[in-house]
């Protein structure tokens, strides 16, 4: 029996090769073969969900929610330290500078991932805006999106954060933040099918412990996260409560 491990499409694409390295450390670890499947977009990686062909993804905490509730997905650690949270950003030298500037009709570059999506549309609500008055342009990725503003096609863009601030320095320089989310508590999460039973245990104390192997340890970097951490269901159920209220505010 061959894994399918795969990861949301929302990680910055310079880390790719990182993720295969991350995917071999596994596959020796747990001692079956293990694929890493690359999905171009959420479209993909959703219907590989529905078909229940994934065994274990580092999932967004929208999707993270989902397959807990509706797959029945095991929570097996998140990454120390990092909180997801969302950036809207403008053209630094354009006319909007502040979230109250926003008019009907704004133009948005956004991705398909869906929580980036559904925190930005809540920030963006003290203008009075909602799906129904502004003018969605779906991008495949984050640079994209900020090539959007760069070139005028689009009035302001929805970022992940950690993305946004990864951006080169030439880029970044002619962006304007306006908002920054700051919610502190969703996080990427590693999930696991429940048909991988008892060994689900085995890759919860081999991830826990990997920062402390010098080949782990070079794993996590090449993908730009520290470590990992232990979270109980007691985290999971408010983090889906969370996603849930945050879903209907949106």
């Amino acid at each position: 029996m061959t894994l399918v491990f795969t990861v949301s499409p929302d990680f910055n694409t310079k880390y790719l090769p990182g993720w295969f390295v991350v995917n071999t450390w596994l596959q020796r670890h747990l001692g079956v073969a293990t694929h890493f499947e690359v999905f171009d977009g959420f479209d993909d990686l959703h219907r590989s969900m529905e078909a229940g062909s994934i065994d274990i993804i580092y999932a967004n905490p929208f999707d993270a929610a989902r397959l807990v509730r509706d797959f029945g997905y095991v929570a097996v650690a998140r990454p120390v330290g990092r909180a997801d949270e969302a950036v809207i950003a403008s053209l630094a030298s354009g006319p909007v500078q502040h979230v109250e500037d926003l008019q009907p009709g704004t133009r948005i570059a956004t991705t398909d991932d869906p929580d980036v999506h559904m925190m930005c549309m809540i920030m963006i609500e003290p203008a009075d805006l909602n799906a129904t008055n502004v003018a969605m342009q779906r991008r495949d990725n984050y640079v994209l999106v900020a090539k959007s503003l760069l070139k005028g096609e689009a009035d302001i863009g929805f970022f992940l954060a950690e993305t946004f601030d990864e951006l080169s320095g030439p880029i970044k320089n002619q962006l304007h933040v306006l908002v920054r989310s700051q919610i502190y508590v969703i996080n990427h999460v590693l999930l696991a099918h429940p048909r991988l039973g008892d060994q689900i245990d085995t890759l919860r104390a081999s991830v826990l412990g990997m920062a402390a192997e010098p080949k782990g340890a070079m794993a996590l970097q090449d993908v730009n996260i520290q470590g990992w951490e232990a979270l109980d269901q007691e985290e999971v159920e408010f983090m889906i409560d969370l996603m849930v209220a945050l879903t209907v505010t949106g």
